[in-house]
């Protein structure tokens, strides 16, 4: 019996390390680029990963994925006034010094405006973050469940697109 149970474990473990992606550039780890499923006509999506500096401050100035989207954005929910806002950051995020930064539902994330089609769960598609020192790095984004139980939030990816 335990024999079973140590082979499961090990088959979840190996299982979940290819839905793991990491990549790396100089100094910096970019840990699990993903985004959520999508609705037919739902006009923008979200993206989120973790961010793990090593090395000088740096900023993550862009990000490309013609695939997906021509008009890809960097944007940031916080509250205001106990008012959820959403607004772009044209200036990029700051990753600073030895930081890990979490692009996340309800914080800093990615946009991908106007897609070209919906995200299906169990996808992947590719992009290019764009960092000021580093330079570029060529991930690939999975494409998870529209609204995981663990990532409880209210409407981080779905509603942006009307006036954010």
């Amino acid at each position: 019996m335990k024999r079973i149970l140590a082979t499961a474990a090990a088959l979840a473990l190996s299982a979940s390390a290819l839905f793991a992606q990491d990549f790396t550039l100089g100094s910096l780890q970019i840990h699990n680029p993903a985004s959520r499923a999508t609705l037919p006509g739902q006009p923008v999506g979200g993206g989120f990963m973790t961010v793990v500096n090593k090395g000088e401050a740096d900023r993550l100035v862009s990000i490309a994925a013609p695939d997906v989207s021509d008009d890809v954005q960097l944007h940031e929910m916080a509250m205001e006034n106990d008012v959820m806002k959403m607004r772009q950051l044209p200036d990029g995020i700051e990753i600073p010094a030895g930081a890990t930064v979490e692009l996340k539902p309800g914080g800093l994330h990615v946009m991908f405006m106007k897609i070209k089609h919906p995200l299906a769960e169990g996808d992947t598609f590719k992009a290019t973050l764009n960092f000021e020192k580093a330079g570029k790095v060529d991930v690939d984004f999975t494409v998870g469940a529209a609204k995981p139980a663990a990532m409880k939030m209210d409407d981080a990816d779905g509603n942006h697109g009307q006036g954010g």
